[in-house]
């Protein structure tokens, strides 16, 4: 007896990534914008709203797809005790690592003695005193403040990462309390997730016009030639940036969770690319939080630690601060003791935290922080303003790479971190599905936490 053929099994197709020419696409809008920068400054100057209507459709993102992955995370965790411990690891470390930041600017700052020889004119310190203006609005007790929101959407509909970050927590404790009963919730949010990933991944088509319109716009106002007295300043501030990513951040990645920093940052490729030629960090949060599930963190440690690095893991603004204040007291001609180095920089620090995340939040807290303790040194605020945008791609830079190692590190330290799907993921034998965010094997929601025993007698 013959046994009948069986049917041939097709091969499984390879699907291509098609947007690897949308980054490319990116490269080459942000090379024409330059050249329509400096070959037509009028003209690139009104191309600013396309980079910022970009931005603004990225951001338009950020609060649902925190809510979704920080509900799902914390949703299906058994205890409580383990959402308290990756937040307090996350605080901790991030105040650790500020800390650091800071230091290195310091020393950086009183090495390069930069700001000294240059001129104030009346236009720049009109320019420090708006600034100023801008610091003074925000202070601590009204961060704290901020945080709650008005009503339980209204941190949606005004795009607060932390008020959407508490609703989240809440919303996740509330349905962790639920047990079995919040299957059905915990499902429909898995489904809105993957429909709110699929709307990103249809906005980042438009990368390339957003890139062109931000770039053509900062080279059209400032031109080349506005950056080069300020080189020093400049390429001490990337530099340091590149030493504490390598120097600190590498290390550190290695000793904690044994993943290349290498490997990382080239896995964040795109990423890095999109905030350089949106000049804005947020822009990449989205991607950042499904980047990091990808590789192996789990659902709960990504939708705490990277919202919440967002705001309070700014080691790029620690340096900028630290750097920016030298350079200001050196140009004025009146340097600063270390003392009051340090307690006008820890000022600057805490106070950032209400600024995060606003545009030209930097030079508004180093401003204000001026305005607070040594008031004749805010009118050199005006000899960086025209070169703050570049010098906040460096920060969002430096912020980013320092948020990606601080949630691969507390994956690690609380055991939710896959290594093993981190080395193949690294090594690019599990890529990630640019067309929706979410991996397919992971469409299904998590579990529910158990449900509690019932005792004789009690209602249902």
């Amino acid at each position: 007896m013959t046994t009948p053929p069986s049917p041939e099994i097709p091969a499984p197709t390879v699907q291509r990534d098609r947007t690897r020419y949308l980054y490319l696409a990116v490269i080459v809008a942000v090379l024409a914008g330059v050249a329509v920068g400096v070959l037509a400054p009028d003209l690139a100057l009104a191309m600013k709203p396309l980079g910022t209507a970009f931005v603004a459709l990225i951001k338009m993102m950020i609060s649902p797809i925190i809510f979704c992955t920080i509900v799902l995370g914390v949703g299906s965790v058994a205890q409580a005790a383990k959402v308290g411990k990756v937040g307090g690891l996350a605080i901790g470390y991030f105040l650790i690592m500020s800390s650091i930041a800071l230091v290195i600017g310091l020393v950086v700052g009183n090495m390069l003695h930069a700001g000294e020889g240059l001129q104030l004119t009346d236009d720049l310190r009109k320019a420090a005193e708006d600034e100023a203006a801008k610091g003074g609005k925000s202070d601590t007790t009204s961060f704290l403040l901020g945080i709650i929101p008005t009503t339980f959407v209204s941190a949606f509909t005004e795009g607060q990462v932390l008020q959407t970050l508490l609703v989240a927590l809440l919303t996740g404790f509330a349905l962790q309390s639920m047990g079995q009963r919040a299957a059905p919730i915990l499902a429909g949010i898995a489904h809105i997730q993957r429909l709110v990933f699929r709307v990103l991944a249809m906005i980042m088509w438009a990368a390339p016009v957003g890139a062109f319109g931000a770039i053509a716009a900062v080279v059209g106002a400032g031109g080349f030639g506005a950056l080069r007295s300020l080189a020093v300043l400049m390429l001490g501030f990337y530099t340091t940036c590149l030493l504490f990513v390598g120097l600190v951040l590498g290390p550190l990645l290695w000793l904690g969770a044994r993943v290349n920093l290498i490997s990382l940052l080239r896995y964040l490729g795109r990423e890095f690319l999109l905030i350089l030629s949106t000049s804005s960090s947020e822009s990449a949060l989205p991607r950042l939080i499904a980047k990091m599930e990808h590789l192996g963190v789990s659902r709960a440690v990504t939708g705490i630690t990277v919202p919440t690095g967002y705001s309070f893991n700014l080691d790029g603004t620690a340096i900028y601060l630290t750097m920016a204040t030298l350079f200001v007291a050196s140009a004025t001609g009146a340097p600063l003791s270390v003392g009051e180095q340090v307690s006008l920089l820890i000022f600057m620090i805490i106070a950032s935290k209400g600024a995060a995340g606003v545009t030209g939040a930097g030079l508004a807290t180093l401003a204000g922080g001026l305005q607070s303790h040594r008031p004749e040194l805010v009118d050199g605020v005006g000899l960086i303003v025209g070169i703050d945008r570049f010098m906040s791609e460096a920060r969002a830079l430096t912020n980013f790479a320092g948020n990606a190692v601080a949630t691969v590190l507390i994956g690690t330290w609380v055991r939710d971190f896959d290594r093993e799907r981190a080395e193949e993921v690294l090594a690019g034998r599990l890529p990630f599905d640019e067309a929706t965010f979410v991996d397919e094997e992971d469409d299904t929601p998590p579990p529910a936490a158990p449900e509690e025993p019932v005792t004789v007698g009690s209602p249902r």
